[in-house]
């Protein structure tokens, strides 16, 4: 039998940054790119890889928008297990999905609607041939200063990364690495940090400029240019 691919989409935030200056405030996961939600825009790029044999989103109890927002959408569930962090959404959607410890297991911000195929197959095609699995990530292309309201130093990027995701890691590790990191009070903002914790050394696989990571207000005029 082929590795099994579950992805998972955290999507249980309210994404206050996003909001305009005196607009109300919507979760940045229904905001509106080209006719439709970011959320849907995130699960049909992982919808573009065959390969993945279900998407699950996992949103706060209550949510009235995400049905709506994911109608239609082929191999795609909506669960109401989201957490207060990120963390914990992730794990209460891996426990929601059944997954055996030998699956894959691919985390996917909704906030990251413009993954291009080619990065996600980069990624997908990399951690099936690897033990433990990674993470896109780009290399660090500017100048990194490091202090608070003055420059304190500059920080050689040699060797650093923005790491992206998708994050693709087998259910098994995965589940061990976020229970540690709790269970030691670690706070965790990605699942690559929870496996660093674990002992494990993610891949690396080069990502996009169009993952990017959309926070602010001027980041959704400028992804809807693109898409």
């Amino acid at each position: 039998m082929p590795d099994r691919i579950i992805a998972l989409v955290p999507a249980a935030g309210v994404g206050t940054r996003a909001s305009a200056p005196g607009a109300p405030v919507l979760p940045k996961q229904y905001r509106m790119l080209a006719g439709e939600p970011m959320l849907r825009h995130a699960v049909k790029a992982l919808l573009a890889e065959r390969r993945i044999a279900q998407v699950r989103v996992a949103v706060s109890a209550g949510d009235v928008r995400a049905e709506s927002a994911l109608a239609g959408l082929p191999r795609t569930v909506c669960r109401a297990c989201g957490g207060a962090t990120r963390a914990d959404t992730v794990m209460a959607a891996l426990a929601d999905s059944g997954a055996a410890a030998g699956d894959w297991v691919l985390v996917h911000d909704a906030a990251r609607p413009g993954l291009p195929l080619e990065a996600l197959r980069r990624l997908v095609d990399a951690c099936l041939a690897d033990a433990v699995g990674g993470l896109l990530a780009l290399p660090v292309a500017d100048t990194v200063k490091a202090g608070q309201a003055r420059v304190e130093r500059t920080v050689a990027r040699d060797g650093l990364w923005l790491a992206q995701t998708p994050q693709m890691f087998r259910a098994g590790l995965l589940r061990d690495a976020l229970q540690g990191a709790r269970s030691r009070g670690l706070d965790i903002t990605d699942e690559a940090s929870a496996m660093e914790q674990a002992g494990h050394a993610p891949l690396l696989v080069r990502g996009s400029a169009r993952n990017a990571k959309l926070t602010w207000p001027e980041d959704f005029e400028l992804l809807e240019r693109w898409l």
